[in-house]
């Protein structure tokens, strides 16, 4: 797998080479294939391990459920900061998401992507309920809506920052404002008219 990190991180996704990956990792195509359709499920694969291995190293998210809606967004903002300070630290892993959205063009990592996001949803349903409990996320829409709004922005606050190659000291401030436009759109309504 870390031969796999870096060709994609060297390389990017469309100029990644299975066959290098082979040669390096010392393995035949036979036994790449047993295990792999192709360079697109080898990228969700080794992607989604990083993944694991950075929410690991945060660890989990904190009780979203104690205090008040400006305790709420402000935690999840700790969380969602610590989770791009290790993204930052790991530059192997960072480099290699970038091209996250060149590689999800094809069929198959189309495929790999939405089995990620299909495992985020109970996770990203509770952090809902749980700001809705608190007052920090709006209760007057259907939840699949503030998932897929939650879900959109979550992916471009995710792609922009990657792509900015932030380094830590600019972090705070870039996620307190992404922080700031996710609240506004699922936030509860200010005014009281419908």
């Amino acid at each position: 797998m870390q031969v796999a990190l870096d060709e994609f991180a060297a390389h990017g996704f469309h100029d990644a080479s299975l066959n290098r990956v082979i040669d390096a990792a010392g393995i035949s195509k036979g036994s790449m294939y047993y295990y792999f359709d192709g360079k697109e499920d080898l990228y969700a694969y080794v992607a989604h391990l990083g993944l694991a291995g950075l929410f690991e190293q945060v660890g989990p998210l904190p009780d979203l459920g104690v205090g008040d809606a400006d305790t709420f967004w402000s935690d999840l903002g700790d969380y969602y900061l610590r989770l791009m300070r290790a993204l930052v630290a790991s530059p192997q892993l960072a480099a290699m998401l970038r091209g996250w959205a060149a590689a999800a063009k094809s069929p198959a990592s189309q495929k790999a992507q939405e089995e990620l996001e299909q495992s985020s949803l109970p996770w990203i349903a509770q952090v809902l309920a749980t700001g809705q409990r608190v007052g920090a996320v709006r209760d007057d829409v259907p939840p699949t809506l503030l998932i897929a709004v939650a879900m959109g922005m979550g992916e471009a606050m995710d792609v922009w920052l990657m792509s900015q190659q932030a380094d830590d000291d600019a972090l705070p401030g870039l996620i307190a404002s992404l922080m700031s436009m996710i609240r506004g759109a699922i936030g509860p309504r200010l005014d009281s008219h419908p």
